[in-house]
């Protein structure tokens, strides 16, 4: 608020005693004193109303955020048992009856399932291959090595995949790159 206005209080309108008795404006004044101060009181009235209104508004969108972040929790680990289960399943089987080919056979299955997993919720594997152009938004060149066939710019190996979700690189798939002429 403006400075002046703070500065005018109740006590700078005149007091009906020291009004002229003969002045007609005398009952005029007192009826503008009054009228502003009503509407002082229905517009601060207003201002409480609004302010309470902003508070409650923050206090449920905080309130929403929190509930947002937990069902968004909750949908993640819900899309991942269906793969524990496969785990504690295969936990449970003798290892020394086991072939090698029904174990990886197992960790496979186990591992598409968490790629559905992530699937369902917008991400998906970034799953470069050799040769193709290395793309340092999607992937990071760990080291440079030369290749036979392999043109500059372009993977030689891939040492880990990488996930996105959208446009955006959680992590970037980790690849070997053949190094630029100079």
């Amino acid at each position: 608020m403006n400075d002046t206005h703070d500065k005018h209080t109740e006590r700078d309108l005149p007091r009906e005693e020291d009004r002229d008795p003969g002045f007609e404006g005398a009952g005029d004044d007192r009826e503008q004193a009054e009228i502003l101060r009503r509407e002082r009181d229905e517009l601060e009235a207003k201002w409480r109303r609004v302010l309470a209104d902003f508070q409650n508004y923050q206090r449920r969108s905080l309130q929403n955020e929190a509930e947002a972040r937990e069902r968004g929790v909750s949908a993640v680990v819900e899309s991942v048992i269906t793969a524990m289960d496969h785990f504690e399943k295969a936990l449970s089987h003798d290892a020394s009856r086991m072939t090698a080919e029904q174990l990886v056979g197992g960790v496979k299955m186990i591992h598409e399932e968490l790629v559905k997993a992530i699937a369902r919720h917008g991400a998906r594997v970034i799953e470069p291959r050799v040769n193709d152009e290395f793309d340092p938004l999607r992937h990071q060149a760990v080291a440079k090595r030369e290749a036979q066939g392999i043109d500059p710019g372009r993977i030689v190996q891939v040492l880990q995949s990488g996930y996105a979700m959208g446009e955006r690189t959680i992590r970037p798939a980790m690849v070997v790159v053949a190094p630029l002429a100079e």
